[in-house]
Parts: structure tokens; C-alpha cells; sequence
């Protein structure tokens, strides 16, 4: 396996390139901006970083969101469209996944303990799931959600991610990762592969969790005298 692993649901888009048992190489670069200017040449450099070519390529996982409309449609569109071009499979992962991932890893929770991710929706939102860690690995007990910072239960849990940092009174203080780390994103799929594991796979559709802000045009209405 050489899975390739890319996430434009946060800021900036995010890359990692995993042979089935370890990362390879990572980066990150741009902001919520210039994801379509900067994830193709992060992937070249990663690529590079790690001494591969893109035809060994025999996965591509995706994170899907939830995420912002114009982010997610980058991500998608550019792991689609290079599966087929590669001949490799493509696999779509909760982009929250990826940053409970982290956080567990890293130790920002207890082992059993439920914790919350919450990310920028916009519009004064949050995305939101709840999860908790134990021997069985990570899993995801609720969500992904989409609303208000305040109606958020918390229920006293660990909050990570960049929406705890953006509204502190209504989720308390924050922990990190603040955006997606696409090593976590990779090792997810390549669990999910292996047969080891962990949140799983989704279809590679995004999760948008709601109306887009533009939307076709109604019929006119008929004018009269």
C-alpha cells in the first residue's frame, strides 16, 4: 500500500503520504484562501519529500468535511480526479476523525474519556462530534453536528479544535490541534484498510450538513396590470 492522504476542510489543506504501517512525509500550507492554488504542489512535494513517484500511488483517502463548501469541493474534485488518472482507489475519512485522532495521540485526553471536537462553520457555527478512546480504539459517539456555539452540551468534555478557540464562553478553553494533521488522516484509512480498526471510511461525498448560501433562482412571478 502507498496511501496518499489530503484534508482542505480546515485552514489550509493539509498532506501525507503512509506505506500501510507509517507516515512517509507531511506537510501543510496556504490558508481557507488558496486551497486550490497550493494542494497540488504540496502533493508534488510530498511526494518528492518521500522519494515516490505517483504512479506507486495505490490509495488516496480525502477528508470530507465537514468543512466549508468551496475547501471540501477542492479536496474532493482534486482526490477523484487523481485516482482515476493513477488508477488508485479513493476513500473518504471525517476530517474530525483525523483531529480526535490527534488529540488522543498526543495526549490532550484521558484514555475513556469523552471529548468534543468542535471546528469553524461560519455564520457564528460550529461543527461538532463527540468521541471517547479506550482499548477498542477511537470512536465516534455522536455527530458530525452543525449549530450555534452555545447550544452545544458540553457536558463538562474536553474541547479541541480551532471552535473552542473562537468561542471560548460557550465552550470553555480549548485544546489543540487547532486544524487537521493529514498523517492522522492517513493512519484512519490505513486502519480501515488493514482491517484494524478505528472510525472507518466514508463514501468520498462531502459532508456539507447544510444549504449552501447560494441556490438557483426561483420561477418569476407574473406581473399584472
Amino acid at each position: 500500500m502507498l496511501l496518499l492522504a489530503l484534508d482542505t476542510a480546515t485552514d489550509g489543506v493539509a498532506v501525507a503520504l503512509h506505506d500501510g504501517e507509517r507516515v512517509l512525509a507531511a506537510a501543510r500550507a496556504g490558508d481557507a484562501r488558496h486551497h486550490n492554488e497550493v494542494l497540488v504542489p504540496t502533493i508534488a512535494a510530498v511526494l518528492a519529500e518521500a522519494g515516490r513517484e505517483r504512479g506507486e500511488v495505490t490509495d488516496i483517502a480525502v477528508g470530507v468535511g465537514p468543512g466549508p463548501f468551496t475547501g471540501l469541493r477542492v479536496g474532493i474534485v482534486t482526490a477523484r480526479t487523481l485516482g482515476l488518472a493513477w488508477g488508485a482507489r479513493v476513500h473518504g475519512v471525517c476530517s474530525l476523525d483525523a483531529l480526535a485522532a490527534q488529540a488522543v495521540a498526543e495526549g490532550r485526553v484521558a484514555p475513556g474519556e469523552e471529548f468534543l471536537v468542535a471546528t469553524d462553520a461560519r455564520r457564528r457555527e460550529v461543527h461538532t462530534a463527540r468521541y471517547a478512546a479506550g482499548d477498542d480504539g477511537l470512536r465516534r459517539l455522536a455527530g458530525p453536528d452543525v449549530g450555534p456555539a452555545a447550544a452545544v452540551e458540553r457536558r463538562g468534555a474536553v474541547v479541541v479544535g480551532r471552535g473552542g478557540e473562537l468561542y471560548p464562553d460557550a465552550l470553555g478553553p480549548a485544546s489543540p490541534p487547532a486544524d487537521v494533521d493529514a498523517a492522522f488522516l492517513a493512519a484512519i484509512a490505513a486502519d480501515a484498510l488493514a482491517g484494524r480498526g478505528g472510525p472507518g471510511l466514508l463514501p468520498v461525498e462531502p459532508l456539507y450538513l447544510r444549504r449552501p448560501d447560494a441556490t438557483e433562482p426561483g420561477a418569476r412571478k407574473r406581473v399584472t396590470a
